[in-house]
């Protein structure tokens, strides 16, 4: 197992490279390509990524704690049962990628691209998912109380079991997604029947 504390990468390719079980401890990557890297069992400790390129990465059971990836790009990227504690994915973009499994603690994934992600049945509580494009994602029985979903895109998306109580809810569009089988409280629900047009006194 190869370790890396406090080493500052810029530009580096490490496509198509096998990277698997590698610690990285408070190490920084600058635009660095990771593309179709095999990067299963990897742990990252307080590093930061920033305009990475993971683009079909294997991230099978990685595990990234307090560290940062700011506008990378995991197009169809795997990161099957991959661990995120409380780190910030500000801009980045998961289109395509495979997110079963996957486990997120807190943390800020504002911005992100998570457009038809799988997110069934997930603790989700307190993360920041500000201005997040969440279209057509799968959130159905998942625990989503006290995250900020402010300006996020909730189009289409499956909400069904899903317990919202204590979410920031301001600038969502509720007219774009269903609602039923959804648990609200009371504030909650005060918004939505106004964005219907109800007189809530």
């Amino acid at each position: 197992m190869e370790r890396h504390i406090e080493q500052h990468f810029d530009a580096v390719d490490f496509s198509g490279r096998d990277l698997r079980e590698s610690e990285f401890i408070r190490c920084q990557f600058e635009q660095c390509r990771f593309a179709y890297a095999s990067l299963e069992e990897i742990g990252t400790t307080g590093c930061r990524f920033v305009k990475c390129d993971f683009r079909g990465a294997t991230l099978n059971a990685s595990v990234h704690t307090e560290s940062a990836f700011e506008n990378c790009r995991f197009a169809e990227a795997n990161l099957f049962v991959a661990r995120f504690v409380d780190c910030k994915m500000t801009g980045s973009d998961f289109s395509r990628a495979k997110l079963d499994g996957i486990t997120l603690l807190k943390g800020d994934w504002s911005y992100t691209n998570l457009r038809h992600a799988r997110l069934v049945k997930q603790d989700l509580r307190h993360i920041r998912f500000v201005e997040a494009d969440l279209y057509e994602s799968n959130l159905g029985k998942s625990d989503l109380r006290d995250c900020d979903f402010t300006r996020a895109v909730l189009a289409k998306s499956e909400l069904q079991g899903a317990d919202l109580r204590g979410a920031i809810l301001d600038g969502v569009d509720f007219k774009s997604f269903d609602v039923k089988g959804t648990r609200m409280d009371a504030s909650q629900a005060v918004v939505f029947l106004r964005a219907y047009g109800a007189k809530v006194e």
